[in-house]
């Protein structure tokens, strides 16, 4: 049905109803133009407002009734409306287009909703202060597929149900309408699989054939409904990826760190028809993670990525380019979107707000010059990503939205914004243990709405804005008083986590649950658990960390900025004034009581998160103190701080166990703080019960140490401490000719082309066979991958020099690199391992491979050692080898 048939049927029913409710008044609906259909959809919303009220709506001139007319006014922009009232009873609808239109009459609809009539006299105006604005959904899992990397999740009903569910689709399309997101993001490692088929690589498809027609229906369906709604439906991917099919015909693996002309060829005719199948769809694009190098990002962008959209523009007989966005994450964005913007003009560029995170409304440092740099190119937008911090309490700190929806704007020159939900990976579940699972936007509104009312106006004056949030809440919880103070205990609950992370955390990524604590360690030595100094250099206002603090103290030195005894007083006092809110609306909330319950749990369970942190940071005070001091007391205190955090701890536990199914949805061992989630896709340590052991343990052995510290030796006791023995060697064959092996051992040079030898080793490492090559050739990124053959599945210890400056390989980083820890090694084994003449002192870490040949591939440039080759069965304890051990 076109467009205007529709509109006309929509009409034609309504005349249907002219005498059936013989006292109201009659509406007349008379756009001055054939009806699109997302004006169509918008005349369908205000005329079903009408009927709700009893009028009967009509077409045709009656002069004596209300009339509403529509019409098209490029003068208010895009996306902009004007509600007016002309000569009374008419009242007339101007878009700046075809969704301003669609939006004025929703406008007009909700006013007849909350006043029950139509108004009697209308002058208004408005418009979104963000050009985009939308949610994504993940086509992705809590777990790895067995036999898949990270990312690979082809479209079938056993995966997602719920994407063939078009009455849960309506639902959820409906409420985004309600709040003006006018976007929709998919996001996929590789989609192009399950929704085309390609005549050269016909076998590349990855799902049956009747599950490949059910798909292309459903997401043709889909893109229509998202556009009768104003919403841009756009398919996110990754590079490079390729789907299992064709990486198993052709003989090579599913994730590629450079192009090849195979790869290229296939993906450039994927994006081409792709575009054809799906004109009205647009694509968003990870250049980074898989793909490694700027210049294989950039070649692969300029010559495979845009020129495949540019094919199927041409293909499909498309005038204009469509909207591409480019991801700015894991790559060199100064380098190559100007030759981007060289060949595609009508690109959007995207980068996270606060990483994986929300921590600050005033970032700051490199990452906001990214923002900037972008904004200054084209139009750019914010990805408020991966809510680790927050997970999986709720959200609702409306201040600090609209603080950081300002700062995306003001401070990163933003015109969009792109949402996570607050639990991904569990799309569309929430993570709270119910007998019917709650929806996502159904629990997490006040979140999605907050994000969605500041993008649209964040500028909303303070007072009209808690009336308007009382005025929800009081719908939802049935009482002004109840809302009110539920609005208090939102506002102060929300500003715990932000701080807590920025402050005392690892990492803003998602390889920290902030919900599960951390060990002392952990605390007192974050570098040692590749700490990334963008979360207090960009994502958080300027202050101490731990230590600097601990230092100046020591030294009697002022403090600059925030410091973790000021938020350790301020999450405190937050979380308290939390719980007081929420106890004080209690008694009033008479509406959806289970809702509010676990709101109110909620709550309580943010305030023992904070006590938790606060005794652990006052416990990690401590032992840094020590370090200073030398005395016992220091480490006394740092005990009776310990056992504080974990008794907070067993509260968090009481309050979790019977309300949530999980803490986060990364289940997988690409999440490290506090500890591992899981290995070969299986998921662990996910709930706060799981790890109450390991924090009891931890107390346990600290008070050990602090009583043998507090007594004197026995007469005739060892003070040598264990004895270490070296690692179990695994027997290889050094295939490359370009390297040789050596004993690893005081005195032995490290590199093939330097003298530089050990002068100092931990003990596991004495006589392991290590593996040197040319230090130049790694250092300027000529390291050709070693090739070995393994007897039997073995580790393969690197040396990462302790130096962030060039020419040092850096540590894995799953910040950047979703794949960086599929053989383990992104964690420390041997802290302080060795030291090497004329080189930083490295640590050690550990990367899994089976028996048979392998190539030893490292992503980055920078130069590394090759410290052994151990049994995959050795239990490798992790320790600081600070001082070593000479043979």
């Amino acid at each position: 049905m076109t467009p205007l048939r529709f509109f006309r049927a929509c009409l034609l029913v309504v005349i249907l109803l002219v005498g059936l409710v013989l006292h109201a008044d009659t509406v007349i609906l008379a756009p001055d133009q054939p009806a699109s259909p997302r004006v169509a959809f918008g005349v369908e919303k205000l005329t079903a407002a009408l009927q709700g009220i009893g009028d009967t709506v009509a077409s045709g001139a009656q002069p004596r009734n209300p009339t509403i007319t529509l019409r098209e006014s490029s003068s208010l922009g895009k996306e902009g409306f004007a509600l007016t009232t002309l000569s009374p009873p008419q009242i007339d609808i101007s878009g700046g287009d075809d969704s301003g239109l669609l939006y004025g009459c929703l406008e007009l609809a909700d006013r007849i909703h909350q006043t029950g009539k139509l108004p009697a006299s209308l002058s208004f105006t408005d418009h979104p202060a963000m050009t985009l604005r939308g949610t994504c959904i993940g086509m992705q899992k809590t777990f790895i597929l067995p036999g898949r990397k990270v990312y690979e999740y082809p479209y079938t009903p056993d995966l997602f149900p719920w994407f063939y569910d078009k009455a849960l689709w309506r639902e959820y399309l409906d409420f985004l309408l309600a709040n003006r997101m006018n976007t929709l993001y998919l996001w996929s490692g590789h989609p192009f699989a399950s929704l085309i088929r390609l005549p050269d690589y016909p076998y590349a498809v990855e799902v049956p054939p009747e599950i490949f027609q059910q798909n292309t229906e459903m997401y043709r369906w889909l893109a229509q409904e998202c556009d009768r709604r104003g919403i841009w439906l756009v398919q996110m991917f990754y590079n490079i990826l390729v789907s299992q099919p064709f990486a198993a015909t052709n003989g090579i693996a599913t994730q590629l760190s450079a192009p090849t002309p195979l790869v290229a060829d296939y993906t450039r005719k994927s994006l081409a028809e792709f575009v054809r199948q799906y004109p009205n769809v647009g694509l968003m694009v990870c250049l980074g993670e898989a793909l490694q190098g700027t210049s294989n990002q950039l070649d692969w962008c300029t010559h495979a990525i845009l020129p495949g959209i540019l094919d199927g523009m041409r293909e499909a007989g498309l005038k204009e380019e469509p909207p591409v966005v480019i991801r700015t994450h894991a790559m060199d964005a100064d380098a190559i979107m100007p030759p981007a913007y060289a060949i595609y003009t009508n690109i959007y560029t995207e980068s996270k707000y606060n990483g994986e995170s929300l921590t600050t409304w005033a970032p700051r440092g490199k990452d906001a010059d990214i923002h900037r740099a972008m904004s200054r190119l084209g139009p750019h937008m914010v990805n408020i990503h991966i809510l680790s911090n927050l997970e999986p309490f709720r959200y609702g700190d409306q201040q600090f939205i609209k603080k950081c929806v300002q700062a995306s704007r003001d401070r990163l020159g933003a015109t969009g914004v792109h949402l996570y939900p607050l639990s991904y990976w569990n799309w569309p579940a929430s993570p709270d243990l119910t007998a019917t699972p709650l929806k996502q936007w159904d629990r997490d509104w006040i979140w999605f709405t907050a994000w969605a009312r500041y993008s649209w106006n964040p500028d909303v004056p303070d007072a009209e804005d808690r009336a308007y949030w009382v005025g929800r809440l009081a719908e939802m919880y049935g009482n002004t008083n109840a809302a009110s103070h539920i609005l208090d205990a939102y506002n102060a609950s929300g500003e715990v986590a932000p701080q807590l992370v920025r402050r005392f955390g690892i990492t803003e990524g998602n390889r920290q649950t902030l919900s599960l604590g951390m060990t002392l360690d952990q605390l007192v030595k974050p570098d040692k658990y590749n700490a990334i100094d963008d979360l207090w250099l960009s994502q958080a206002p300027p202050g101490e960390r731990l230590d600097e603090y601990e230092r100046k103290e020591w030294a009697h030195q002022s403090h600059l900025g925030e410091t973790p005894e000021s938020v350790i007083a301020s999450v405190l006092a937050s979380s308290r004034q939390a719980v007081a809110a929420i106890a004080a609306a209690a008694p009033w909330v008479t509406k959806n009581q289970a809702e509010f319950h676990r709101l109110a749990n909620d709550v309580l369970c943010i305030q023992k998160m904070a006590e938790f942190y606060a005794a652990k940071a006052r416990a990690a005070e401590a032992v840094l103190r020590h370090g200073y001091s030398g005395e016992l007391a220091d480490m006394q205190q740092a005990e009776t701080n310990l056992a504080a955090s974990v008794k907070a701890y067993e509260g968090l536990v009481a309050l979790t166990q019977p309300a949530y199914r999980f803490a986060n949805g990364m289940q997988t061992s690409q999440r490290k703080i506090p500890v591992s989630g899981g290995a070969h896709g299986h998921g662990t340590n996910y709930l706060w019960s799981q790890l109450l052991p390991m924090y009891q343990t931890e107390l346990a052995a600290f008070q050990s140490k602090v009583a043998a510290m507090s007594s004197p030796p026995t007469a005739g006791a060892s003070t040598a401490g264990l004895k270490i023995t070296p690692w179990t060697p695994v027997t290889f064959k050094l295939i490359s000719t370009n390297a040789e092996q050596y004993t690893v051992k005081v005195g032995a040079r490290v590199f093939a082309d330097r003298t530089f030898a050990i002068n100092r080793l931990a003990g596991e490492l004495r006589g392991l066979t290590g593996i040197r090559f040319s230090h130049e050739a790694a250092k300027k990124g000529r390291y050709q991958p070693v090739e070995l053959e393994l007897s039997q599945p073995a580790r393969v210890l690197v040396g990462f020099f302790k130096n962030e400056g060039k020419g040092w390989l850096p540590v894995p980083g799953l910040e950047t690199d979703a794949r960086a820890d599929e053989r383990g090694g992104v964690e420390t084994v041997l802290e302080h391992a060795a030291t090497v003449e004329q080189c930083p002192d490295l640590d050690v870490h550990a990367f899994l491979y089976d028996a048979g040949r392998q190539k030893l591939e490292f992503s980055g440039k920078g130069s590394f050692v090759i410290l052994g080759v151990v049994s995959a069965e050795q239990e490798l304890k992790a320790r600081d080898a600070q001082g070593g051990e000479h043979p």
